[in-house]
């Protein structure tokens, strides 16, 4: 089985975040990932993550904003990236510099920074050069401080606008930059949405070294990953196979709403997917 990370920003919605560490770790998880994590204090992150014997191996550099005000005044705005926008370098590269803090405090090896939806009245073209320059900050500000940072293609169904969809994309990105610190995540939900084929863009991109991260959740609903179109078991198994092939050794994010919402005990009564054997259907002899 692959390595999980809880997304405690979806998952255990019917406790308080911080409460969330504890059933994460119950559950039998060993990392956990998130959006942001500035509405608390580094310290306080850091001891939950040691409480409970787990790694944080993820987060979001701020969707705007440069302190906890302004990234959730940010996302309330419906920005979700400043990376893209022209005019806006300043508040990006403060944004990172506040991630790299937080990477720093809580040990964590890579930070997502969102593109951004092209605003209208900007051509895509020029969004795109925006996007560029400031990865290629990022990327550097980040390599020097041991750490990643990561370009998500996201659908446009759920984030119309945005400027990033295709993996294809994405890695030209990656290539074009050269950057040693800049990796894709490879959300298989949004992939499935936009492209499909999940199984042969894993072959294709896990050994090429460009994907530092992984996620998953049911399609379309954004459920359990047993819930709706894909065979996730097969595609763990795929994945075990590549990484075995090729050393990949990166986690898979467990980004998803569970279907049973906010009661009590519903993320948990949900993990069945995780804790049964994989009848997969022999990807790893493909």
């Amino acid at each position: 089985m692959p390595r999980f990370a809880a997304n405690l920003s979806l998952l255990y919605p019917e406790l308080p975040f911080l409460d969330r560490f504890e059933a994460a770790a119950r559950d039998g998880f060993e990392a956990v990932e998130y959006l942001f994590p500035y509405a608390f204090a580094p310290r306080e992150l850091a001891a939950r993550l040691k409480a409970h014997g787990l790694q944080q191996v993820l987060f979001n550099a701020p969707p705007a904003g440069t302190d906890a005000a302004g990234v959730e005044a940010g996302w309330a705005a419906g920005l979700r990236g400043t990376a893209c926008l022209p005019g806006r370098e300043p508040e990006f590269r403060a944004g990172v510099a506040l991630a790299l803090d937080y990477a720093e405090a809580l040990d964590c090896p890579r930070i997502h920074c969102m593109a951004g939806v092209v605003p209208q009245g900007v051509a895509r073209e020029a969004a795109r050069a925006t996007y560029l320059a400031n990865l290629r900050w990022a990327a550097r500000e980040a390599a020097r401080a041991g750490r990643s940072i990561l370009i998500e293609p996201i659908n446009p169904r759920d984030m119309p606008g945005f400027l990033l969809n295709r993996q294809d994309e994405a890695h030209a990105i990656v290539q074009e930059l050269g950057e040693p610190g800049l990796q894709v995540q490879m959300d298989l939900y949004h992939c499935q949405i936009v492209e499909g084929d999940l199984a042969m863009k894993l072959r294709q991109y896990l050994p090429t070294g460009r994907v530092g991260h992984l996620q998953i959740a049911g399609v379309p609903e954004r459920h359990e990953p047993d819930v709706g179109e894909l065979n996730h078991a097969y595609l763990f198994d795929v994945i075990d196979a590549v990484s075995a092939d090729c050393g990949w050794q990166g986690w898979v994010g467990c980004e998803y709403r569970p279907a049973r919402g906010a009661v009590a005990g519903g993320t948990s009564a949900g993990l069945g997917w995780k804790k049964r054997p994989l009848l997969g259907g022999g990807a790893a002899q493909k």
